[in-house]
């Protein structure tokens, strides 16, 4: 028998849908305590910045071995502080990945300097530190003012790997912490790997705020008191302004509700590894993944200095527009992080890079799946998930 003739080893129960992500039912573990949080905030009213949001900055330094954190409006603001204040500005180069979200790039654009894209590592679809010691050697660039990993889908990029390249190049070493709160290179958490690095706690990431936030963690202080001003219109005290900065203040409500999830992240961290784990073995049983075969699957690797947190588990699927239209069908939610590479984006074609430029982030991008993943999936869905891919390619 063909091995994806075989039925799942376990029993399947057939389900009426599976989503990709289902908030409802981690706000119904909190619900008491999140009440409590607001209720507090608006008796306080102090709804921007304040106890609250300082309060946050001290535990999630605290948590990720940081020595000061800098709570702002959100992830893409985060990245525009840290790099700011890493000293980038107009006529500057950042190197960074080109399989990323948007705002890892952007923001290098909002701080007046130029993305540099260097490809990614097929193993894991971070950042390949090899074709990044190519570029930087190559003395064809102009004036590279830092490096900006991008910690994809949960897992640490190759940090020995670029803090060797940025002391080499005397340049600093910006996280783009984002999807990766709670992952670790070689024991140490991100966010204090770098000078500094940017979190985002939009609804969807690891730890989500109820709308959108951002922080910055950095070991350096007087970066930490550089990005607290350009937080608030570049403003030291009130009504005097040292340079031109931004809003983006975190509000006192996102603050508490943060501080009510953060004490719970390792916990839901670990659901995310079982449930990644079990994913692996379920596909492996249907004869999804072989070692020994070729197979219509794989899953990335997870490099043994990282502590992966799974923010998204991604399979590389053969057919994969087919297969992710098939499981739509079924209600079964996925989705594709990224279809298009950001040197392709209409918005950097000044940047001259053409198709074919970066071969290993353009093959992701048209074979990359994002499978449901949150810490209460139950294995009776993982099952149905699975079934369902089996039956698409049986």
């Amino acid at each position: 028998m063909h091995p994806l003739d075989r039925p799942p080893a376990a029993e399947v129960i057939p389900l009426a849908a599976v989503p990709l992500l289902d908030l409802q039912r981690q706000y119904a573990q909190i619900k008491p305590q999140v009440i409590d949080a607001l209720e507090r905030v608006c008796a306080s009213q102090h709804f921007i910045l304040g106890a609250e949001v300082e309060a946050l900055e001290q535990e999630i330094a605290a948590y990720t071995g940081a020595t000061a954190a800098v709570a702002c409006a959100s992830g893409t603001d985060a990245l525009w502080l840290a790099l700011v204040a890493a000293g980038v500005k107009p006529g500057d180069s950042v190197v960074t990945t080109p399989f990323s979200f948007f705002a890892s790039a952007s923001a290098i654009v909002r701080a007046g300097a130029t993305p540099v894209f260097a490809d990614v590592s097929p193993a894991t679809l971070n950042l390949d530190p090899r074709q990044v010691a190519n570029l930087l050697r190559s003395h064809h660039l102009g004036n590279v003012r830092a490096l900006l990993p991008v910690h994809l889908f949960g897992q640490c990029a190759d940090m020995t790997s670029f803090r060797d390249l940025a002391a080499e190049f005397g340049i600093p070493l910006i996280e783009d912490a984002a999807q990766a709160i709670g992952a670790t290179w070689n024991q140490q958490g991100a966010g204090s790997i770098g000078a500094a690095a940017a979190f985002s706690f939009y609804p969807t990431k690891n730890l989500s705020a109820y709308g959108d936030a951002g922080l910055v963690t950095t070991k350096h202080p007087e970066l930490a008191e550089h990005m607290c001003r350009l937080r608030n219109h570049g403003s030291p005290k009130r009504y005097l302004h040292d340079e031109m900065g931004a809003n983006s203040r975190m509000d006192a409500l996102q603050a508490a509700v943060l501080r009510i999830k953060l004490p719970l992240l390792d916990l839901w961290n670990h659901s995310r590894q079982q449930i990644a784990a079990r994913y692996a073995q379920l596909l492996t049983e249907v004869g999804l993944l072989s070692a020994q075969q070729p197979s219509p699957l794989s899953l990335l690797a997870t490099l043994p200095e990282a502590g992966h947190i799974f923010h998204q588990f991604v399979i590389r699927a053969e057919r994969r527009d087919a297969l992710r239209t098939f499981l739509t069908e079924r209600r079964i939610g996925t989705e594709i992080y990224y279809p298009l590479p950001l040197h392709l984006q209409p918005c950097f074609a000044y940047l001259g890079y053409a198709n074919g430029a970066f071969p290993e982030a353009e093959r992701a991008a048209g074979d990359v799946l994002a499978l449901p993943i949150f810490p209460e999936l139950t294995e009776d869905e993982q099952k149905w998930v699975v079934h369902n891919i089996a039956e698409f390619y049986s």
